[in-house]
């Protein structure tokens, strides 16, 4: 299985980015998707998470209102657009295919891209 992902940049905060991650070697309708984050100095976190439908969808606290996952299983591809950035939202974006379990916990996930990186100036 790969995950690529793209989409990353240097933007001003209070602007836009919408991140890509397609999908290869496995079903990608079958499985949930999610993306997380880590900052320098700190944890990879969750940030939002979609499942394998694109029915229902999860977002951390930290993002609602502000950033959307979405997919589409024609593609293979699941997106994260992010508008209204934060210089707090600067890290590496990672998208992971999920194998089961929370879809909050990295340890659900056994699949990971090789991540991109998101720049927040103020």
């Amino acid at each position: 299985v790969q995950l690529q992902a793209c989409g990353g940049g240097l933007v001003q905060a209070g602007g836009s980015l919408r991140l890509s991650c397609t999908a290869s070697g496995r079903t990608f309708s079958a499985y949930g998707m999610g993306w997380f984050r880590q900052a320098p100095g700190k944890e990879r976190e969750f940030v939002a998470a979609i499942t394998y439908s694109g029915v229902n969808k999860y977002h951390a606290n930290s993002v609602m209102g502000r950033f959307t996952i979405s997919r589409g299983n024609a593609k293979n591809m699941v997106d994260l657009q992010m508008n209204g950035l934060k210089p707090e939202d600067t890290a590496v974006y990672y998208c992971a295919s999920r194998d089961s379990g929370s879809y909050y916990s990295e340890r659900s996930y056994d699949y990971w891209g090789p991540g991109t990186q998101v720049t927040v100036s103020s």
